[in-house]
């Protein structure tokens, strides 16, 4: 018995992007298990309105901006639960320990969310400025504001690539989205 033409549009759609929107949204929130479950998220939303979300000029986008969506709610969901417990238990509580992100991720983190937004949409996606502009709802210069800050932002925290690692800046092991007002998805 043959699939149905509108699930086989979605699982070829969904076979050919998966695997892009995870690491794209992985290096916006720097958690790989929260990337997974949020692009999880937006595609069983896709597939809910495929016949409206197929037939757009680039379902993609439409999935990736879902995702980070997704990603922000959470993120919002934990800090005010984290809020919630210190209110009531009177003392700090700590975060689980993050994982051993790769350089580039902890330096991600570091550098303001929007920064971080238009980098990620424009550098490891490949949108162009335009684009980034469109899915952020920034205007152009603004997006190429973010790039160009974000940019020398990232230089300042990695350092030379070809120094040794001692020699290159710390990451700041306090650079936790829980503890940043601008983390993930904000505005600057």
């Amino acid at each position: 018995m043959a699939a149905h033409p509108a699930q086989e549009s979605f699982d070829d759609f969904y076979r050919t992007t998966s695997r892009r929107v995870v690491h794209q949204v992985y290096a916006m929130t720097g958690d790989l298990a929260e990337a997974q479950d949020c692009v999880q998220e937006a595609y069983a939303r896709a597939w809910q309105r495929w016949g409206r979300v197929g037939s757009m000029a680039d379902p993609e986008a439409w999935v990736r901006t879902v995702a980070r969506r997704v990603a922000v709610s959470r993120w919002r969901r934990t800090v005010t639960a984290t809020r919630h417990l210190l209110r009531q238990r009177g003392e700090p509580v700590t975060p689980p320990p993050s994982e051993d992100h790769q350089l580039v991720v902890q330096a991600l983190r570091q550098i303001p969310a929007a920064q971080r937004e238009a980098i990620v949409l424009h550098h490891l996606v490949g949108l162009p400025v335009a684009q980034v502009a469109v899915e952020t709802g920034a205007p152009e210069g603004t997006v190429k504001a973010r790039l160009h800050r974000g940019r020398a932002a990232l230089a300042q925290i990695i350092g030379p690539l070809d120094a040794p690692p001692d020699v290159r800046p710390d990451a700041r092991a306090d650079a936790r989205p829980e503890a940043r007002p601008d983390a993930p998805g904000g505005r600057s």
